[in-house]
């Protein structure tokens, strides 16, 4: 005999309590017309006895229903308050009626609910096989009553009666029977046709209590059954429709046997007697046998209902936990990680992407060959976050093709309130959660758990949260992904936290591997040491290819040509920034330019778009947390940065950050000890580019894009964050530096204050060891025996030539970690500096001071920018005072001021420090300086002079000499104004007339061949006699270079130098005459000299103006037609010199025999 299970009598009782008062406010009375259908609708009864056990027991194999109950050893924890029921409308069915074909009857109205459905089917399916003559015009009332017949008959006591009392001694509650007889009135609560479902339960249940009394085995049976007819009840199926198919043909086969037994009782009713229908069902076992098939179904039908009704109780739960967890784990906040993922997938470039997918360790690490962790590295705006949805969205495609499946869970830190580690570890639970529901039960006994300990909110607690995680961790046996995207952008305690989380999870969960991305900060790489990384670089054609997405999204409107040039344009200066080109592009669109003009135009300009301006503001601000101190040094950092010449390394950003913050430092030694290179690249670390801290020396600290350069060296970062003070220095106290605003003074004055510390004018660079090695032949290898030329390589760099060569390290002699810089860059900024305010004169001249050892110092680390011992070219610091220095490298501006202010001290400056002054700039430096320091009122006067000119008459006759001179400073790009320098005659030609050497300046010009001074004398001796005369008289002062070699005169010199134009020239001056006929010291006159050359050009324009001449003897007695005959060295042009002076001579007789010499000598040379 079946029993029910009292663990869940209860739980039944209430929910069918629930379901019944739900039931009661949507029931009516029973439809009028229901109550009055005919009695001849038992005609559609055709119940039959040929169907056999068998057949209905396979019958009930066929519904597909288990007889186990899901979740019986979990039973439902929920609180009755907590179920929200929907009241069916089962009942309400009942009382609407539906037509069923009735065969040659007629038609039978049922209800069209669950329970009317499913016997209308059962009687469909036994109608013919019925008796119909046994049950015409019999219901249940009447049944029931030929039956109370039939027991008076006997005993004079009501058959229901008996067999109800012997129910009650056997202790059967009678509470099972109210739901569908009133046990008081059984025959006025009976329905007045047994075609109706609610009738025929009935009167199955009251002929049931009828029969009770005939036997006690049979009543122990009719007293199960009873029991199980109860289960009809139960069939609302709370909308599961799923399920109601197998609950319904479940109830099929239930109202098939009460319709059995009700046709078996009907046909026992037939036959009169009480004895013998008792004996009738004593010796049959027909009636046993129907109600154990009865309770048989009726067991499969209530085991149905049970496992529906949990199920609809699972799922309240399932839901209220589904809620509660998201309202725990902060799940609002996660709606945003979608869209925004959504967002990257719309804006990405697949090709920009693809590159990850060949990266030999990201490959090892998806296919978990290597490392479990890996870090994707990139600066600012290299397309990080981009790149992480890419990967994203890739295992997301490949997760279907794998077994077991792999969760994935992703989160993207920004800059709001995401980036903190409990929502980080909330949004990865939760993903894991919502891919696992079987989890969430858990993590509620977890949740209630941890507050019955007493703490009040486990989803706040960071411990709680990792513990919860890793232990969820361990217990999930399949492929985990973690992909966290910025985790530089957490807090500082955040960050750290998740690093130590994530690789003590990589490092003990097999199954989970975790890809995270960051910008190169120091503080997150020096937590990942020996992590596989991967870095998203720059380079040409990415940047084209996402220039080209942005272009097509946001210019959709431009014409196809328009946007190819937007590309074209922009991509090279986009310099792996991809955040850089989206704002460029957004503000094309935002000034709608329409033509290519327009548009070459704004890419020249490539204004700092406005977003990202503020984007800058905005990072920068989260870096220094809004510290004043922070400020100060992110200030100072960034626009030093913004005017480097080349790349920093970290301790040289760091060494001069400090300086510049910090007040009354003297000494190298004091500002070492107050320097901190982790705080100040932390600062500033996502406007840097990557930097290994590995290697603090390596040059490799610069700002990430141009538009970061924009952005310090504008406006922006100057509202943004203003010097208000500088940190403690010796004194202890804090104080204002006001320093330049403009970045290249701003750099300069801290080099000049950086190279004016004590040591550096104290102490030498070089040890005495490193002074004799560098005194040695650098040129070649004096142990090689290899004695091949050196191949001109093109490609090859400084640093590659100087690879092998010793090197001194100046920060171990004590100079510090910027003197590097500070030597070999301050005199390019010097240069840049044009504005007020301008470098203190009195720091320049102490840092030139000629002959100082500070000079020496930073000239010698100047010129080997490598810190190799052989110098990369030559400068010498003897040669320099703060003149020479500030004419060769310093700004026009800076100039003019020293010349200005200073004094030029004894022992500061040169003697002479103008004319040294020309002598550099002659040789390295820019030609127009020469103009401010003649016409300067304190040194011009040392200038107008002939060194002066014949100094720069040397420079103009071989400019590329001096073009081809490497130093520091010289600029071939700058072109010499030569007219408005030799226009300086003017300003001198009284003194040197007054000075006599206006002669002298002629022939150096001469023999120069320098026609702009020759044209320039002579234009003004036209209308100035005293310096024709000068110019034109007949004797020349012996230079004392010339003392052993005979001087010459203008025409001498210009013929000696083989200057053809300048001869020409000069013969047609007036009073050149006696220029023409001047006979030097050996008696050689003009031919004499040209003779040396033999060019017949210069013959040409002499011999007819000179042709005593021809004949004229030098101290040796040789003509100069002789001198041509005997010049072997020029027998090219000797027959034709020779012929112009023959046919100029005025000596016939001599003619005739030179002509024979002549021939003879040529003839012996053939």
């Amino acid at each position: 005999m079946a029993q029910s299970n009292p663990k869940y009598d209860g739980l039944r009782d209430k929910l069918r309590r629930r379901l019944n008062h739900f039931r009661d406010r949507s029931r009516g009375p029973l439809n009028k017309e229901t109550q009055a259908q005919a009695l001849a609708t038992t005609n559609l009864l055709s119940l039959t006895q040929n169907q056999t056990r068998d057949d209905t027991f396979k019958a009930i194999e066929n519904c597909e229903v288990h007889e186990e109950s899901v979740g019986v050893q979990n039973a439902v924890r929920i609180q009755p308050d907590q179920v929200v029921l929907q009241a069916t409308s089962l009942e309400a069915n009942l009382t609407a009626p539906q037509r069923i074909p009735g065969g040659e009857s007629g038609s039978v109205d049922i209800s069209s609910g669950l329970w009317s459905a499913a016997f209308r089917e059962a009687v469909e399916g036994l109608r013919e096989d019925i008796d119909i003559a046994t049950l015409k015009g019999k219901d249940a009332a009447q049944l029931l009553k030929d039956l109370e017949d039939v027991a008076k008959e006997a005993t004079q006591t009501s058959m229901f009666w008996k067999g109800l009392k012997y129910l009650q001694t056997l202790q059967v509650p009678l509470q099972r029977f109210k739901d569908v007889l009133d046990l008081a009135s059984p025959l006025a609560n009976l329905e007045p046709t047994a075609a109706t479902v609610v009738g025929v339960v009935r009167g199955l249940t009251a002929i049931a209590i009828s029969f009770a009394n005939s036997d006690s085995d049979f009543a122990d049976k009719l007293e199960s059954m009873l029991t199980h007819i109860s289960y009809i009840d139960e069939c609302d199926t709370l909308g599961r429709k799923a399920e109601e198919k197998k609950i319904h043909r479940a109830l099929v086969l239930v109202y098939r046997k009460i319709l059995e037994f009700y046709q078996a009782v009907c046909e026992m009713l037939a036959r009169k007697g009480m004895r013998f229908v008792i004996k009738m069902v004593l010796e049959s076992d027909r009636l046993p046998n129907i109600v154990q098939d009865i309770m048989k179904c009726s067991d499969i039908l209530h085991n149905l209902v049970q496992t529906t009704t949990l199920k609809i109780l699972q799922d309240i739960e399932d839901r209220l936990i589904h809620e509660q967890v998201r309202s725990w784990l902060g799940a609002e906040k996660m709606k945003g990680q979608t869209c925004y993922h959504d967002e990257l997938k719309f804006l990405r470039a697949d090709q920009a992407c693809d590159f990850i997918l060949r990266d030999s360790n990201f490959r090892a690490w998806y296919h978990g060959s290597g490392s479990r962790l890996l870090v994707i590295l990139g600066e600012m705006g290299r397309g990080k976050t981009v790149l992480m949805a890419y990967i994203v969205d890739q295992l997301y495609q490949r997760k279907g093709d794998q077994l077991p499946n792999p969760k994935i869970c992703y989160y993207y830190c920004r800059e709001d309130e995401t980036g903190n580690v409990v929502a980080v570890l909330s949004a990865l639970i939760l993903s894991l959660l919502q891919q696992l529901p079987g989890l969430k039960r858990h993590f509620c006994d977890w949740y209630n758990e941890k507050q019955a300990l007493g703490c009040y909110d486990p989803a706040a607690s960071i411990e709680s949260l990792e513990e919860y995680l890793q232990n969820m961790l361990e217990a999930i046996d399949r492929p985990i992904f973690f992909l966290v995207d910025g985790i530089d952008e957490c807090d500082k305690n955040s960050t750290r936290r998740l690093l130590k989380l994530l690789k003590h999870l990589s490092a003990n969960i097999s199954g989970l591997r975790i890809l995270i991305s960051s910008r190169p900060q120091e503080r997150i790489l020096s937590q990942l040491d020996k992590i596989p990384s991967v870095a998203v670089s720059s380079g040409a054609q990415r940047d084209m290819v996402i220039a080209e997405k942005i272009a097509d999204m946001y210019l959709p409107h431009l014409a196809a040509e328009l946007r190819a040039l937007v590309i074209k344009e922009l991509s090279p200066l986009a310099q792996g920034s991809a955040i850089w080109t989206k704002m460029a592009v957004q503000l094309l669109e935002l000034r709608d330019v329409n033509n290519e003009d327009q548009i070459r135009r704004f890419v020249k300009e490539a204004a700092l778009p406005q977003d990202l301006s503020k984007l800058y503001a905005s990072l920068l601000s989260r870096c220094t947390g809004n510290d004043s101190e922070n400020n100060q040094l992110a200030f100072t950092a960034l626009k030093i940065l913004s005017a480097i010449h080349r790349p920093l390394s970290i301790m040289e950003l760091a060494w001069a950050v400090t300086l510049s913050v910090t007040d009354n430092v003297t000494t190298v030694h004091a500002l070492g000890k107050q320097v901190d290179h982790r705080r100040i690249v932390g600062l500033i670390y996502p406007f840097i580019s990557r930097v290994d801290f590995n290697d603090l020396k390596k040059h490799q600290v610069r700002l990430v894009h141009q538009s970061v350069k924009d952005f310090v060296q504008g406006n922006s970062i100057s509202k943004h964050l203003r010097p208000q003070y500088t940190m403690a220095g010796e004194t202890g106290h804090v104080s204002v530096i006001q320093y330049p605003e403009r970045p290249a003074a701003f750099i300069l004055s801290i080099c000049i204050r950086y190279l004016l510390l004590d040591e550096i004018g104290s102490k030498d660079l070089f040890s005495e060891e490193q002074a004799a090695i560098a005194e040695l032949p650098q040129e070649c290898d004096i142990f090689s025996d290899n004695e091949k030329p050196v191949k001109y390589d093109p490609h090859c760099t400084w640093e590659m030539w100087e690879e092998n060569m010793i090197r001194f390290e100046p920060s171990e002699r004590g100079f510090g970690e910027f003197f590097v810089y500070a030597s070999c860059y301050w005199l390019k900024h010097f240069g840049a500096v044009e504005d007020e305010p301008l470098p203190s004169l009195s720091d320049v001249e102490r840092l030139c001071q000629v002959g100082s050892i500070r000079l020496r110092n930073w000239i010698q680390q100047n010129c080997r920018p490598g810190c190799t011992v052989a110098p990369r070219f030559e400068f010498d610091y003897r040669l320099y005072d703060p003149l020479c220095i500030t004419s060769l490298y310093g700004s026009v501006p800076m100039l003019r001021d020293l010349l200005k202010s200073s004094s030029f001290a004894k022992d500061t400056y040169f003697p002479k420090p103008a004319m040294e002054a020309v002598y550099q700039i002659l040789r390295w430096g820019d030609i127009s300086r020469l103009l401010i320091l003649f016409l300067d009122d304190q040194v011009g006067q040392q200038l107008q002079n002939l060194h002066f000119f014949r100094s720069i008459i040397k420079v103009w006759q071989n400019p590329r000499q001096q073009a081809q001179e490497v130093a520091v400073g010289w600029n071939s790009d700058k072109v010499t104004n030569w007219d408005d320098l030799f226009a300086l005659l003017d300003v001198v030609l009284g003194r040197m007339v007054q000075e006599r050497w206006g002669n002298e300046l002629l022939c150096v010009a001469a023999s120069a061949g320098c026609m702009p001074v020759i044209q320039g004398l002579m234009d003004s001796a036209r209308q100035n006699e005293e310096l024709r005369n000068e110019l034109l008289r007949r004797s020349r002062v012996e230079p004392q270079w010339t003392i052993f070699e005979p001087v010459h005169q203008s025409l001498g010199e210009a013929v000696l130098r083989n200057r053809v134009d300048v001869v020409g020239y000069l013969v047609k001056v007036d009073g050149i005459d006696t220029h023409l006929r001047y006979q030097n010291s050996r008696g050689e006159n003009v031919l004499h000299l040209a003779s040396m050359i033999c060019n017949p050009e210069i013959f040409q324009i002499l011999a007819p103006r000179f042709p005593e001449g021809i004949n004229q003897k030098d101290c040796r007695g040789d003509t100069p037609l002789l001198r041509v005959i005997m010049n072997f060295s020029a027998s090219g042009n000797r027959f034709e010199s020779a012929r112009i002076l023959l046919s100029q001579s005025t000596h016939w007789q001599f003619a005739e025999k030179h002509y024979r010499k002549l021939f003879r000598n040529l003839f012996n040379d053939f």
